[in-house]
């Protein structure tokens, strides 16, 4: 059962300018050091911070909370599945409400699409609950 739905667009050039005006304390502030480390080897890495400030927002929306109700952005962080595709790792605050609407019996999979086409990228996260096995 679907249990979390949430989208979201960046406007690249508007994170290209956040990335020149605050740099570091930006970056620190709300990306996670594995996010960090795949952007900064990226040509376009204000694309690629985008995409995952567009998953991390997406992500906020399908939690139900958007960005409060003690949700920070370092805990959602992008990852990616040796095949390469993305999903989302919470910790903290954002673990918490995962497990707070996930229904008795049942485990939560976050399913995540990101993609950018200049000047903006775009995330759909859905939150999905599977049942237990076993």
């Amino acid at each position: 059962m679907i249990i979390g739905i949430g989208a979201d667009l960046c406007n690249i050039d508007r994170i290209a300018e956040t990335l020149d005006r605050f740099g570091e304390r930006f970056i620190n502030r709300v990306f996670t050091e594995t996010e960090r480390a795949r952007a900064e080897k990226r040509v376009e890495r204000a694309a690629t911070y985008a995409k995952r400030f567009a998953a991390k927002e997406a992500c906020a929306k399908a939690l139900g909370t958007g960005m409060r109700m003690g949700i920070a952005w370092r805990e959602m962080g992008v990852v990616n599945a040796p095949s390469g595709q993305p999903t989302l790792r919470l910790t903290g605050g954002a673990l918490e409400r995962l497990k707070a609407i996930t229904p008795m019996g049942h485990r939560a999979v976050i399913h995540l699409t990101i993609t950018d086409d200049k000047p903006y990228a775009q995330a759909f996260v859905v939150i999905e609950a599977l049942p237990e096995t076993g």
